[in-house]
């Protein structure tokens, strides 16, 4: 069957964009990559991007906003890897930096803590300083600063 009689047509491409972005906030990079799966040409890709973000299926800072808290109150990521995922999806890092402002201060700091009081509880390491190394490298690998990470632990005094 020739390419022509399978691709779709504007009308059906955009519904499929709008049903895409309809299910959870989507970036500009997801939006990209669907395009492609579609089989739109890259050069009809700024028109369908325009047109999703004039009808506000597409609106990058509040994605942003939404995977900020997501990956912090769900996931339990700190700012490194949240940083980094952001990074990944070609995120401007200046959007990055306000999303990561609203971020709850004692409320990251409490979640720091009781991922590392959780994860103690779990380590069956006697030497204390392999079980503190334990720990920060499993709090680093969740994202967490090295600071933060330390100064919890010596406020738990492990």
């Amino acid at each position: 069957m020739p390419a022509n009689e399978t691709s779709l047509s504007p009308d059906q491409i955009t519904q499929k964009l709008e049903s895409f972005c309809a299910y959870r906030e989507r970036c500009t990079n997801e939006i990209i990559q669907k395009l492609w799966t579609l089989q739109v040409p890259k050069e009809e890709h700024d028109n369908y991007i325009a047109y999703l973000i004039e009808q506000n299926f597409l609106n990058e800072s509040r994605y942003i906003a939404a995977f900020v808290r997501g990956k912090s109150n769900i996931k339990k990521w700190g700012k490194n890897k949240i940083v980094k995922a952001l990074q990944a999806k070609n995120i401007p890092a200046e959007k990055i930096k306000n999303a990561l402002c609203d971020v709850d201060e004692n409320a990251y700091l409490s979640q720091l803590q009781t991922i590392l009081l959780k994860k103690n509880k779990l380590l069956n390491e006697e030497n204390n300083f392999k079980r503190r190394q334990k720990l920060i490298n499993f709090a680093q690998q969740k994202g967490y600063e090295t600071d933060l990470i330390l100064k919890i632990l010596k406020q738990l005094n492990i």
